[in-house]
C-alpha cells in the first residue's frame, strides 16, 4: 500500500534532490544563529558566460586562474554558497544548510549583521541585470518551499539588500513580484522594493 507520507528531502542539511559538490569552503554557525534568511544571488564566470563548471570549480577551489583573463580578478578568494541553480534549473549544493557558507561577506539585513551567520545563500546561473530562465524561478520558489519547512525562514532578500552599494546582483533582471507570487510568504518577507 502507497505511503502518502512524501520521500525525505533533507539530510543533515543536505538536500537530497540536488547534485552535492562538497566545498571546503565553510564553517560552524554561532551557537545562537537562528536560520532565518535566503540569500538570492547571481554568478557567471566568466560573467556573462554560461554552461561549463567555472562555477563548481570556483567554489570547490578548483578553479583554474589561468584559464580566463576575468579570473585573475578572483585569484585566491575562497568562497562558498549553498545552492547554485543553472539555466536549465538543475540544483546543485556545495555546503550543508546546517553550516556556514562564504556567500554573504560584509553585510546586514533586518538588524542582523554578518549574514552568513544566519542565512542560507542560493546562487543563480546569471548576471546582475540581466534576466533569469523560467526553470530557475521554478527550482528557486520550491527551493525556497523547502527551506521554509525545514528551517524558520522569516526574509527572502537579494545580495544587493544586504549589502548595498558593494553588491548589485542579483540585479534589476530579477523579478521579485514573480517570486513573491509563487510562494506562500508573507510580504514582509521580501525586500521593501518588491511588494
Amino acid at each position: 500500500m502507497p505511503s502518502d507520507t512524501p520521500p525525505a528531502i533533507w539530510h543533515h542539511g543536505w538536500h537530497l534532490q540536488a547534485q552535492q559538490l562538497k566545498s571546503p569552503n565553510f564553517g560552524p554557525r554561532p551557537v545562537a544563529a537562528c536560520i532565518d534568511l535566503i540569500v538570492v544571488h547571481s554568478i557567471s564566470l566568466p560573467p556573462g558566460h554560461y554552461g561549463g563548471d567555472a562555477v563548481q570549480r570556483f567554489f570547490t577551489n578548483q578553479l583554474d586562474w589561468d584559464a580566463h583573463p576575468y579570473f585573475q580578478s578572483i585569484r585566491g578568494l575562497e568562497v562558498s554558497s549553498h545552492f547554485y541553480i543553472r539555466r536549465d534549473g538543475t540544483l546543485w549544493q556545495f555546503v550543508s544548510c546546517d553550516d556556514r557558507a562564504w556567500h554573504a561577506g560584509a553585510s546586514q539585513y533586518k538588524g542582523q549583521s554578518n549574514c552568513n551567520d544566519n542565512s542560507i545563500g542560493i546562487e543563480l546561473e546569471g548576471l546582475e541585470g540581466d534576466i533569469f530562465e523560467d526553470a530557475q524561478y521554478q527550482t528557486l520558489a520550491r527551493l525556497c518551499q523547502q527551506l521554509e519547512h525545514h528551517y524558520p525562514i522569516a526574509h527572502v532578500a537579494g545580495h544587493e539588500h544586504i549589502a548595498p552599494g558593494r553588491k548589485l546582483d542579483p540585479g534589476p533582471g530579477f523579478d521579485w513580484r514573480r517570486l513573491q507570487k509563487m510562494l506562500n510568504f508573507p510580504p514582509q518577507a521580501f525586500p521593501d522594493q518588491s511588494v
